[in-house]
């Protein structure tokens, strides 16, 4: 099914972290100061300039929330920086990243939902009824359903899907961040974008 079906493909906030734009500095001399006792601290900030919008971004799509994502971020961050020695250059540092990153969000809506005493899917119902006065959204009605779709999913179905359809992440770059399979992620994806689209035309208010 081609995801052209499903009405909106911007999920719009407002920009939080500023337009600022560090130069790119290469991953595999990025990575060799981060593992040097004397550059570590010096590169971890060129890293975190380099890496922290995108990374906000994935979160975000998991955690909904400005600032539980702030929190996120700064735990992957943080355990980034704890266990970039035994990082090893057979992935990218980004899909490394990257993992920890949804990782990171994916237990923190565990948690959080745990300490409410509810599940991960009501604790994401109880953040998207929020959403609408969430100060760094822009979206209008038609992107509120399309984040009620997609919070309906299993988890697993919701990082592929956002991951390939807002993010453009081809199947052989998810099946390194995700570690699955090709045609496993193609099978979940499709599956994900038709619970998506029978979902909107259910519930078709706009």
């Amino acid at each position: 099914m081609n995801p052209i079906e499903i009405p909106i493909k911007l999920f719009i906030f407002k920009g939080v972290l500023g337009e600022n734009r560090t130069e790119l500095v290469e991953e595999q001399s990025l990575v060799l100061a981060l593992q040097s006792d004397t550059e570590k601290e010096k590169a971890f900030g060129v890293l975190v300039s380099q890496y922290k919008e995108r990374l906000y971004w994935q979160i975000r799509k998991i955690v909904l929330d400005h600032d539980d994502t702030d929190d996120v971020l700064q735990n992957t961050f943080i355990k980034v920086f704890r266990n970039i020695q035994s990082f090893k250059a057979d992935s990218k540092l980004y899909t490394w990243m990257y993992r920890i990153a949804t990782n990171e969000a994916i237990t923190f809506i565990n948690k959080k939902a745990m300490r409410a005493n509810i599940s991960s899917h009501e604790m994401k119902e109880v953040i998207l009824s929020k959403l609408e006065t969430d100060v760094y959204f822009e979206g209008d009605k038609i992107q509120l359903q399309l984040q009620k779709a997609i919070a309906l999913l299993p988890t697993k179905q919701q990082l592929i899907f956002n991951m390939k359809y807002f993010d453009d992440h081809t199947f052989e770059q998810l099946s390194d961040i995700l570690e699955t399979s090709v045609g496993g992620l193609k099978s979940s994806y499709h599956i994900a974008v038709r619970k998506i689209t029978t979902y909107l035309k259910n519930n078709e208010t706009f």
